[in-house]
């Protein structure tokens, strides 16, 4: 039986900068911001996406730097969560069979516990990866109720939507933040990638955290724009946005019963209950909700 959840959850965004191609250098950078993270206090650590192979949109580089889920990676972060006793979140290249994926793990002391596909493929990863065919997992931690997605999949309303309605407490993003979206990017502060999740946090009633990497402008390829930012269930910041430049990182604390009561705005003003599913509702699987 999971044991019930901690009232306050430490989360700690590791936002890295990631080199393409650099597996060995890349992964042993993150380890190290792991483990300074567990020092300084965290539970969860998290790391961006693709943040062992760095942001790869050439499919042969991806066949090339990609991991099975029992590979390299996933080891060396599992004995990191069981020293540790925490959860490492974090974005790589995975090998299964003949496809290649961009997938996100949650790992603990016993292994994986939380494995996601991204879904939505954006612009040229459409020719590199396979389309996510895990749907969109929650997974109850002795931390809290976590949902997971990855960086273009927050530009789908469902998304969020689905993992909250699912019970999630907290959405974790990670994420490779880039161009092309939006009509144009500021070039500092908070990018409309971070205003979303801010908004899709409180219209949902979860806390999210969304780590970006920060790369790429000196290798040729799409910058990564940094930038990361963590929020309550009201949308209000609590942390970031980290650096639109270099490496950063942020440590915050979650109250889960803050939460749950969020949910409840007032006696009179529920959005969970209000919800008019006489009229409207999502499929996720099947399922109506």
């Amino acid at each position: 039986m999971t044991p019930a959840p901690r009232i306050v959850t430490t989360v700690a965004l590791e936002q890295l900068e990631v080199v393409v191609g650099r597996c060995a250098e890349n992964r042993s950078a993150a380890l190290n911001r792991t483990r300074q993270a567990f020092a300084a206090g965290a539970d969860i650590v998290v790391l961006p996406e693709l943040a062992i192979s760095g942001y790869v949109i050439e499919p042969d580089l991806a066949q090339r730097w990609a991991e099975p889920l029992d590979g390299p990676s996933v080891t060396a972060f599992r004995e990191l969560a069981a020293a540790n006793a925490g959860l490492v979140i974090f974005g790589f290249c995975e090998r299964a069979g003949e496809d290649v994926f961009n997938s996100v793990v949650a790992v603990g002391p016993d292994g994986v516990v939380l494995h996601y596909r991204k879904l939505h493929l954006f612009d040229k990863e459409k020719g590199v990866y396979a389309p996510g065919n895990l749907g969109l997992p929650v997974v109850r931690t002795r931390f809290g109720d976590i949902g997971v997605c990855i960086c273009y999949d927050l530009r789908f309303v469902e998304v969020m939507r689905i993992l909250a309605l699912r019970g999630a407490d907290l959405v974790i993003a990670p994420a490779a933040w880039v161009a092309g979206f939006d009509r144009s990017v500021p070039a500092s502060g908070r990018t409309g990638h971070a205003e979303s999740l801010l908004v899709q946090a409180n219209l949902n009633q979860v806390a999210a955290v969304a780590v970006s990497q920060v790369a790429g402008s000196s290798q040729h390829r799409p910058p990564t724009l940094g930038g990361s930012v963590a929020c309550d269930a009201y949308g209000q910041v609590l942390a970031g946005p980290l650096s639109r430049a270099q490496a950063d990182s942020a440590l915050v604390t979650v109250d889960l019963c803050a939460v749950r009561e969020a949910r409840r705005r007032s006696d009179t003003i529920r959005p969970r209950e209000d919800r008019r599913t006489d009229v409207y509702s999502l499929e996720y699987l099947g399922a109506r909700r």
